[in-house]
């Protein structure tokens, strides 16, 4: 090959990627935006649902039967909302993962309404799915009637990308979910260079969302100083555990969502779906409801707080309302939920045991609940890293990751076909 050959074909992909770099940028502030006003819309409905309400009324703001009563009332409105809009906010969430094809424009308005009603009245799911649903479905549209010639599959990336990036404050989320997706695809170019525009726009969102919010996962976990052999083990053992633990979830999703759509019309089912929650609510203790990031925080800041028993019932519970949640139709995603289910069982772990040390149980334990719920590897060990901020825990991270990713491979998904039989 001559000297100008070669020059040509590797300055060739800088400029077939650099006319999309404005693209992505615009793309990832605009999804940052989208989830900014999601979520300060629903703590705004938040505090009145949970604080100015029950004051009025001189109700305890987080007794059994204002739980009760107010899960059961979201459930109701949600399915009433969900019956009213534009294409009944989408198709069944039970179907859905956390990138999907887009869809039509007309049914965002409804399905980021019936968002923030779950997310303000205490329904144990996250944000991330239909947040990251919208805006692909919105930046598809404006990229296929701007820049028709784009591939499709270009906007659906760089929508999710920017979303990921800023619900976890790091593009680093967002590069990790895609590399998982990109690297099974065929397709031009090396990696890093389809990555390249998805990297923009999950650097845009976090940047966009860190400016205006200064979102953190950081647990402020005490620090892991020293490696023991015993750790080796622990991690192993917590890891495993966690993993079983979401399992049971995944194994019992089909089976609740069948039970949910066997119900006449999806109002009575979102109806009950509430008050199971409710009750679960009732029975675990206010901080097992909501999608849990701000909860979990709680806990670990006072590890001895609570005895292993009510960790260990707390981590059951919020798997327990996740399934609910997941199967009776709430709009939401599970990887914050998952998270405080792994931390109430890394605690758990700790307070029944304290030779292990807090933040190796806790980061364990989120790791093999969201390796279960979410079947993402990278995304799970990079989501335990990140609770702690401690780079230490890595090697032992990497190496509990193993054992719990043989119990999860190969397992059902915690998402169903159109036909209800699981995904593996």
């Amino acid at each position: 090959m001559s000297t100008d050959s070669a020059v040509s074909a590797e300055t060739a992909p800088a400029r077939r990627l650099l006319p999309i770099l404005v693209p992505s940028l615009a793309v990832g502030v605009v999804s940052a935006l989208v989830l900014l006003g999601v979520s300060l819309l629903a703590d705004q409905l938040q505090d009145v649902l949970w604080e100015t309400l029950p004051d009025a009324l001189s109700i305890g703001r987080y007794s059994s039967l204002w739980m009760i009563v107010m899960l059961t009332a979201i459930g109701l409105v949600t399915g009433l909302a969900i019956r009213a809009v534009p294409g009944r906010a989408g198709p069944d969430p039970a179907t859905m993962g956390l990138v999907d094809a887009p869809l039509a424009p007309g049914v965002v308005p409804g399905l980021l309404v019936v968002t923030v009603l779950a997310l303000a009245g205490g329904v144990s799911l996250g944000p991330e799915n239909p947040i990251t649903a919208a805006n692909i479905a919105l930046a598809y549209w404006a990229g296929r009637r701007f820049a028709p010639d784009a591939p499709a599959a270009l906007w659906v990336a760089l929508a999710a990308a920017g979303t990921v990036g800023a619900l976890f404050g790091t593009p680093v989320a967002a590069a990790l979910i895609l590399t998982e997706t990109l690297a099974s695809r065929p397709g031009p170019g090396a990696l890093w260079d389809r990555l390249f525009g998805p990297l923009a726009a999950g650097a845009a969102g976090s940047l966009t969302m860190n400016l205006a919010a200064h979102p953190s996962l950081d647990l402020s976990l005490p620090a892991y100083t020293h490696t023991h052999w015993s750790d080796l083990l622990s991690a192993i053992v917590i890891a495993s555990a966690g993993a079983v633990l979401g399992l049971a979830a995944v194994y019992a999703f089909p089976y609740a969502h069948k039970a949910f759509r066997a119900l006449p019309n999806p109002v009575l089912a979102l109806t009950l779906g509430g008050l199971l929650l409710g009750l679960l609510g009732a029975l675990g203790g206010h901080l097992t409801l909501f999608k849990g990031l701000d909860e979990v925080k709680q806990l670990t800041a006072d590890p001895s707080g609570w005895s292993s028993a009510e960790f260990g019932l707390m981590a059951v519970v919020k798997a327990a309302a996740l399934l609910v949640s997941a199967a009776c139709g709430f709009r939401g995603g599970r990887i914050f939920p998952a998270i405080f289910s792994g931390v109430a069982l890394g605690l758990c772990a700790h307070a029944l045991v304290d030779a292990v040390p807090v933040s190796l149980a806790v980061t364990c334990g989120v790791l093999g609940v969201l390796l279960a719920i979410t079947r993402q590897g990278w995304l799970s060990l990079f989501t335990a890293a990140v609770l702690a901020s401690d780079m230490t825990l890595l090697p032992l991270l990497c190496v509990a990751s193993l054992p719990a990713w043989l119990l999860v491979t190969g397992r059902p998904q915690m998402q169903l076909r159109e036909d209800g039989t699981p995904l593996r």
